[in-house]
């Protein structure tokens, strides 16, 4: 019997030292400083960011720049350290522009070459500077975008859905000149638009004869902000999945009727093993779309497969801890409701499970007749 060796081409899903030591160091500043409460009183704000929070992540921590070169001021990292991040970002439901800055906006910005997308790349990095992709946020990879016309040297147009666009300092926006141009936010007209996660807030941005910087073409640097962007929301889908999960279980352990613990319940069990056994399946699928990017390897595949199964893992996930604490899951000041906004939010950003298993298909050579 022949056997199959390891190598350097399999996908690693398991979790290095270094990135569990990583997990451990972004849980704890999130439980001293990202309490459910203070999350629940920012919701009901003008300002829902916690742009306190983003500053001891980015500067304090480095992590702004993990995906940053070390040449360029970051911490030379890969995708997989910040799918970790992601993960605990998830967990706690923070509101901070970790994905649209430090993934999204850098990974933009990785694909332009020349002096003034190394400059900005470098004070991302820094976390002194956010930067947002002006792509709306339901735009899945190799979507349309590029409505803004460039005439006479200025910017022209609308752009709906931007996420954390109230918080940029720069916004990179992609014109049909087929560039990619950077946009002082303070020239923008930003206007706030309802969102069902008010943890990641939208915008309208209009431009009306915005004098832009063109950074480098705005087509493969889009594909990559993207594509990053729906491979790494996965692992912020594992950690929400994962908590609402873990707190679910700990609070049926807790509640009795009957003079028993509700979670001895047959069919509460069932309920809960059929949702261990997704979110497990979650796990391989992030890692895999972490790992996948990191390596460069059949990166188009793992992160169409990871967003064509994160999506309704996560939704289910917080549907069922929502229902599950009964009548206290129901009111505001427990957090799950904040959880199933941004499970529900995250399953239509970068493109929905729909959109990416056509995608699927299509690289399978599997398309529908």
């Amino acid at each position: 019997m022949s056997t199959v060796s390891m190598t350097s081409a399999e996908p690693d899903l398991l979790y290095s030292e270094e990135e569990e030591a990583l997990r451990a160091a972004v849980r704890d500043l999130l439980t001293d400083h990202c309490a459910p409460a203070d999350v629940i009183a920012r919701a009901e704000s003008d300002a829902p960011h916690d742009l306190a929070l983003w500053k001891t992540l980015a500067d304090g921590m480095g992590l702004a720049g993990l995906l940053v070169p070390g040449e360029r001021g970051g911490q030379g990292a890969t995708h997989r350290e910040a799918a970790v991040v992601l993960e605990e970002l998830g967990r706690a439901v923070a509101p901070v522009p970790y994905l649209t800055s430090a993934v999204v906006a850098t990974e933009a910005l990785l694909a332009c070459a020349g002096d003034a997308a190394a400059g900005l790349l470098s004070r991302l990095a820094s976390g002194r500077t956010i930067g947002a992709l002006a792509v709306g946020l339901h735009t899945a990879p190799g979507g349309t975008f590029g409505t803004v016309r460039l005439e006479s040297g200025l910017l022209h147009g609308e752009l709906t859905g931007i996420a954390d666009a109230a918080v940029a300092d720069v916004l990179l926006v992609p014109a049909q000149d087929g560039g990619l141009h950077a946009v002082d936010a303070d020239d923008v007209t930003l206007t706030p638009q309802v969102s069902l996660d008010l943890t990641r807030p939208l915008s309208t941005l209009s431009l009306d004869g915005v004098r832009g910087r063109r950074l480098g073409d705005a087509e493969p640097a889009v594909h990559r902000a993207l594509r990053a962007g729906a491979g790494l929301l996965a692992s912020e889908q594992l950690g929400l999945a994962d908590w609402t999960l873990t707190e679910t279980v700990r609070y049926l352990k807790e509640r009795a009727q009957f003079n028993r613990p509700v979670g001895g319940f047959q069919a509460l069990k069932h309920r809960l093993a059929q949702l261990w056994l997704e979110v497990a399946g979650l796990r391989a699928a992030a890692r895999s779309a972490a790992d996948a990017l990191a390596g460069e390897q059949d990166t188009e595949v793992a992160v169409a497969v990871a967003q064509a199964y994160a999506a309704p893992v996560a939704v289910h996930a917080a549907e069922e801890a929502l229902q599950l604490h009964g009548g206290i899951g129901m009111t505001w000041e427990h957090p799950v409701h904040l959880y199933l906004k941004r499970a529900k939010a995250d399953s239509i950003a970068y493109g929905t499970a729909g959109a990416h298993r056509v995608a699927l298909a299509r690289l399978a050579g599997l398309e529908a007749p």
